[in-house]
């Protein structure tokens, strides 16, 4: 099995998520710190266009997105479970809703004109501009919670998380699934980046006690990688056959009328316009697979969930 490498940066909520599922698991893992604003060259190397954090890289093969990558880790290491039974449905729902719903209330809470203001203290005000600019580039078309609406929201949601817990050390019982890993990365970020305005969660103590659990987990056993050294590794390799590695499934689901070996794009529903372009070589229930070629990287495959993305066959030039 080739070495797992996260392309991550510290501050990245839904890296914090994939790194703790990565302890929960007692992964060895490669670290690959990428620029958190474009231009990221040696990310699309590898991506062909996709920029959102974190993504995973094994060989030749690309994982995007984290909802994706913790399917990888559960294939590669499938104790402990982050979808253990009777209740994996539920935990899938729960963890969508926090990915989405929850992580938006909470950071712009988190980046309102305080935490934006501890965020960027010290450096120069172009700093501040420069991440902001490049969030709204990345953002175009969203609508986003002011930051008075969504602490509303926000104070909602971490009661109802409370309430979940009442009984039980995790939200859905004695040991934590993916709704714990999903909800867990955007309060991280309030009480660690964002300490300035954590004290939206004083109001609910079993939170804090439980993201006090959550955070005991771990990391695993990380080593520092370098970017050119993981492309390096990538033109050296060979991608897996779909259905012979990590994403086991590998039957046909043709939803587009779109066949395999057409040219195709991949792109983000909402957040991250990027698109990556490829020949569609899987199209299954759970994800998409694009097949290209990088001048530096080599042939890799690169691959996406199928839930959040927009599959468009490229028009004949």
């Amino acid at each position: 099995m080739a070495d797992l490498i996260l392309h991550h940066y510290p501050n990245s909520p839904f890296s914090e998520k994939i790194r703790l599922i990565m302890g929960y698991k007692q992964l060895a893992w490669k670290s690959v710190v990428i620029p958190a604003l474009m231009p990221k060259p040696d990310v699309v190397a590898l991506t062909g266009g996709y920029r959102k954090t974190p993504f995973l890289q094994v060989g030749a093969d690309i994982y995007c997105d984290s909802a994706l990558i913790a399917d990888v880790l559960e294939h590669l290491q499938p104790a402990p479970s982050l979808y253990p039974e009777p209740g994996k449905g539920l935990a899938r729902i729960i963890a969508q809703w926090a990915d989405s719903t929850l992580f938006w209330a909470a950071m712009a809470h988190n980046l309102g004109p305080k935490g934006a203001a501890h965020m960027f203290a010290g450096g120069p005000p172009e700093a501040a501009r420069a991440f902001g600019e490049d969030r709204k580039a990345m953002s175009a078309g969203m609508v986003r919670l002011r930051p008075a609406d969504a602490a509303a929201a926000y104070k909602s949601y971490l009661r109802r998380l409370s309430d979940m817990l009442d009984e039980q050390p995790f939200l859905l019982g004695q040991v934590p699934c993916i709704a714990d890993f999903s909800a867990y990365h955007s309060l991280w970020f309030t009480r660690v980046r964002t300490p300035v305005v954590a004290d939206i969660l004083a109001h609910t103590p079993a939170v804090i006690d439980w993201i006090d659990r959550m955070s005991a987990i771990g990391q695993g056993t990380m080593e520092k990688f370098d970017a050119a050294s993981a492309i390096a590794l990538a033109a050296a390799a060979q991608p897996m056959e779909p259905g012979h590695g990590l994403l086991r499934d590998s039957t046909f689901q043709d939803e587009h009328g779109i066949p395999l070996g057409s040219r195709v794009t991949v792109t983000a529903e909402s957040f991250g316009p990027e698109p990556t372009e490829g020949e569609l070589i899987a199209a299954t229930r759970t994800h998409y697979t694009l097949s290209r070629t990088d001048d530096r990287a080599g042939k890799v495959h690169v691959h996406f969930p199928r839930i959040g993305y927009v599959l468009k066959a490229v028009a004949p030039a």
